[in-house]
Parts: C-alpha cells; structure tokens; sequence
C-alpha cells in the first residue's frame, strides 16, 4: 500500500493546500491580491481541520503577510511584497507540506477616479514533502529512496477591481501555481511531480439598502484531472461606518458541486477580520463522514495609521 500511494502520481503528488474560505485571505487563493488592502500591511492566520471523523484529520495552517513597498498616487500604481508560509499534515504517514512563497505584485489604477484597477503578481516558493514511517512496518523498505522531497515552484496571477458607484462593485481574478510542475519523487525509479494548479474567482457587492448589501460569489479550481466549482452568496450587515468605528457582520451559504455545502461567519472590526467556516460533506465519502467535513478559522489584521476606515466598499491602495 505505501509503495503504491509513493509511486502513483495520482495520489500524493498532486495535492496543494486548500481552504474554503477564498476572498477572506484573498493571497491565498491568487497572488494578483496581495496589496489591495486600506493601510500599510496586513497579516493572517487560517487553520483548517478536515475530515476527522474518518481518520486522522487533514490539518493546515498558513500565515501571511503583505506590506506596501511603493505608492504613487499621482501615476495611480504601486508594489507590494507578500507571504506566505504554510504547513499540512495528514494520516498515519503524517503526509504533508511546510513551503514558503514570496509574492511581488503591481498594481495600476484604469483612469483618474481610482475606482478602476487591475493588478499582476508573480510568485516563487521553496517547500518540503514528505512522511514519516517510524510507526508503520514494511515489508520492503529499500524501495523508498528517500521520505522527504525539496521542491522550487512558481506561479502568477491578475486581478481587475471595478466599482462604479458606492452601492456596487465587482472584483474578478485567475491565478496559476505549481506552473513549472515541481517534482517531488521518493522512489529512484519514478517521477512525481504537483501539477498545475488554475483558479478563477468573481465576488460583487450591492447594497440593497443602506446598511445591508448581498455579496455573490462564483470560483472554479482545476488540478490536474480534479476540478472544483462553488458558488454561493453573503448577506452583509453594516452595523457601524463612523470615523472612528467600523463594524459589520456577514453570513453566507455556499455550495461545492458535488461535494459539500459551506456555512460561513464574518465579523469586521475596524482593522481586525476574524471569519470562522464549516463545510458539511456531501459527497460519496457522506456514509463514512456522517456529513462532518470540516472546520475553519481565520484572523486577518491590517495596519492602517489611523482609525478612520474609507467608506468605499472597494479597498482601495492609493487613497
């Protein structure tokens, strides 16, 4: 069984990390999204838990961090510097990935309202793959070269920010990693490499009355021969928009084709986000799961310089 789960590519190579909660900490799902923020830098933390019912839970965690490195505002552009550090571990093995990315993107304003914006990044990261085997017995351990893997991999995104108005705006983006099909063999007779990873993402907002808006979401992921589509909406509740205090609340339903139905909470609290999910399995996996999926749960913080928070809904890096 282990021979077979190190030797198909169709098993552990082509796994990357993921999170159902796509635009909370939007770097992690495209790079293009790094510095689009109000403020001088923003950091998060999301941890995910999947699965546990069934065996030993899929866990991830991921960090971030993003600060601006130059802002024009009369040419309406800029640079921003991101990160990203993650780890996931999962199974008996204890399968799994730690790497690090480092992510450079430029952001230009379409006119004069900085209302408009298209962004570009380019993404490099190092990481290592691998198991443990200190608690399984084999039968013939000499066919494993090695039990852990070193791996360079690079990826790009872009990113178009649109709000025609204070009640609406629109926001869509693609992003590729894992471009250069990094390989990460354990056996000396095989190569296995994390395939190419393309996503697509559109989320709006309108508000249909001065305090409450709806935030329709659609994003498609593809990996090789697994694709993901989900689509779903939140509802937004502006509780608060004063100069010194802003706070808000939302809720939203999601669904994963075929796969799960995502419950999702957002409290905003002036710089601070905190957004905590659940995703009810629904899948042929269901009998086994007892429909629980998983948990997940993420803080982002912004430095801004001061408390008062810019009424648009777009956040906007030049103003």
């Amino acid at each position: 069984m282990l021979y077979f789960l190190l030797s198909s590519p169709k098993t552990a190579a082509a796994q990357d990390i993921h999170f159902s909660q796509i635009d909370v900490n939007p770097i992690l799902y495209n790079p293009a999204y790094s510095g689009f923020f109000d403020g001088s830098g923003r950091f998060g933390v999301c941890y995910r838990n999947q699965w546990a019912s069934v065996s030993q839970a899929f866990q991830t965690i991921a960090a971030t961090a993003e600060c601006s490195l130059m802002r024009r505002r009369y040419w309406g552009d800029g640079l921003s510097l991101g990160v990203i550090l993650y780890s996931d571990r999962a199974g008996s093995l204890n399968y799994g990935t730690t790497a690090a990315n480092l992510i450079l993107s430029y952001y230009k304003a379409l006119g004069s309202s900085n209302n408009n914006f298209i962004s570009a990044a380019i993404e490099t990261g190092i990481g290592q793959a691998g198991f443990n085997t200190n608690d399984i017995e084999m039968r013939d351990p000499d066919v494993i070269d090695a039990t852990s893997a070193s791996f360079l991999s690079l990826g790009t995104g872009i990113a178009w920010f649109y709000q025609p108005n204070d009640n609406l705006y629109f926001k869509i983006g693609a992003a590729g990693r894992n471009l250069n099909q990094p390989d990460i063999s354990f056996l000396g007779t095989e190569e296995t490499s994390i395939r190419r990873r393309f996503t697509t993402y559109a989320r709006a907002e309108y508000r249909l009355w001065p305090f409450v808006s709806l935030m329709p979401l659609a994003a498609y992921m593809q990996q090789h021969k697994y694709r993901e589509t989900m689509f779903g909406c939140n509802a937004k509740w502006y509780i608060s928009e004063s100069s010194n205090r802003q706070l808000s609340f939302s809720a939203g339903l999601h669904y994963r084709w075929r796969d799960a139905a995502l419950l999702e909470f957002i409290t905003e609290y002036n710089a601070l986000l905190i957004a905590l999910s659940y995703d009810a399995n629904l899948s042929k996996l269901t009998p086994a799961s007892k429909s629980i999926g998983s948990f997940e749960l993420t803080l982002v913080y912004r430095l801004v310089k001061s408390k008062r928070v810019n009424r648009k809904a777009m956040p906007c890096p030049i103003i």
